[in-house]
């Protein structure tokens, strides 16, 4: 009964919103001379966090239209280049010059776990200078029909191959965060049956490759409730008015409420510091709040089954590190990963995937020669500073390029 509250309720504050952004209109307006009044400030401010507190976010954009290449501004295209009703394959295609030599193909896997993949903006703008860049957009599971079947674990990893295999190279594959397991899963099954598109490297960023090492109030809490438990509470319908109505899914809404009591004090005081901020007319301040949190609130629905399975086989049962992971019935064995080089990079404050967690997955890959392996913790950042923000362009980033430039060397 959950879902079809939650749209009720956002269709009954519907009138409301719409008088809310007519106000602003109003207070906002610079030709108005109240607005620049103490009056107009506070009732702006007032009016803009209802509005901001009762919408839905829509899908952010990249807006990535050119980067630095070699010193020259280059115009940047986005192209999907492969597609399911799941995913889009997303292609950041650069206007290099005719006699350019080509580029390494870079596979970013984005977490499906209820952000879009825009979360991967700051790390695409980083690396797209030195790479060809390829991205995972996954769907929001509540616009795929249900004629579309079904996507579990077992299909990520199947839908990483297929991609692989479509471009026709040896890649680079990096996995932020979640996909870290279905990567290592995919690049394992492709290593065993010597797959010569198998990838040159891969770097787990942040992932929950064995959560029994240092586990977080995540980990705890996927252990403690179970999967039964989360099935009963967490799963629900699609209602009609979408093209997925009748789909099973883990909601965004119900994603986003997690994400947000995990650190509840920290996002009422940042909310708090943008009242005052508007009050006091600090754009500055004002645009960085909301660009963080157009992208933080805007969130997805996933498939049930790709949900349970994660947390049933990652989280509660750790069939990786146990060596009871099957993909299709056939065991997962990342021992056989020989030609794929390995990188994990950790956040020493990350509390979503906890120390040691990601390096696990070097003594999972006990086969790799360890010239081929390199493992890096960034001091000072939390879980979203391993993959974005300033320590990861100065810090995380050039180790990165480092690592794979050794690999590609090395083919």
């Amino acid at each position: 009964m959950l879902y079809p509250l939650y749209e009720m309720n956002h269709a009954a504050m519907a009138p409301m919103r719409f008088m809310a952004e007519a106000g602003l209109a109003f207070w906002g307006n610079h030709f108005n001379p109240l607005a620049h009044t103490s009056l107009g400030r506070s009732a702006t401010a007032s009016l803009h966090m209802f509005e901001r507190a009762t919408r839905r976010f829509d899908k952010p954009q990249f807006e990535i239209t050119s980067i630095q290449v070699n010193g020259k501004d280059v115009a940047v295209h986005e192209e999907i280049v492969w597609q399911t009703p799941f995913c889009n394959l997303v292609n950041f295609k650069k206007d290099l010059p005719l006699n350019s030599k080509p580029q390494t193909k870079l596979l970013m896997v984005a977490p499906m776990s209820g952000h879009y993949a825009t979360l991967l903006k700051g790390t695409v703008q980083e690396m797209l200078s030195d790479y060809d860049i390829y991205v995972t957009d996954w769907n929001d599971a509540r616009e795929v029909p249900l004629s579309a079947g079904a996507f579990d674990l077992d299909d990520y990893a199947d839908t990483l191959i297929a991609m692989m295999h479509h471009l026709k190279s040896r890649v680079h594959i990096m996995a932020v965060c979640q996909p870290s397991v279905p990567v290592l899963a995919a690049v394992s099954l492709m290593n065993a049956t010597n797959d010569p598109l198998v990838p040159l490297s891969m770097v787990l960023m942040g992932g929950p490759v064995d959560t029994r090492r240092n586990p977080t109030a995540v980990n705890k809490l996927a252990e403690e409730k179970g999967s039964k438990w989360l099935k009963d509470n967490m799963i629900m319908n699609v209602t009609g008015g979408h093209k997925g109505a009748g789909r099973e899914v883990y909601p965004g809404f119900m994603q986003l409420g997690s994400f947000l009591a995990m650190n509840a004090d920290r996002h009422l005081k940042a909310h708090k510091e943008l009242y005052r901020s508007l009050v006091d007319g600090e754009e500055v301040d004002t645009e960085r709040h909301q660009i963080f949190y157009d992208e933080y609130m805007a969130v997805m629905d996933l498939t049930a089954e790709f949900y349970l399975q994660t947390v049933d086989r990652v989280f509660i049962h750790h069939d990786l590190p146990q060596g009871t992971y099957r993909h299709r019935g056939e065991l997962v064995d990342p021992s056989k990963i020989t030609k794929t080089a390995l990188m994990t990079v950790e956040g020493e404050r990350d509390d979503i995937s906890g120390v040691g967690q990601t390096e696990a997955a070097h003594d999972l890959c006990s086969g790799l020669d360890q010239s081929k392996k390199l493992h890096y913790l960034q001091m000072g950042v939390g879980h979203y500073g391993v993959f974005s923000g300033s320590k990861f362009r100065a810090q995380v980033a050039p180790k990165i390029r480092g690592f794979f430039e050794a690999q590609s060397k090395d083919a």
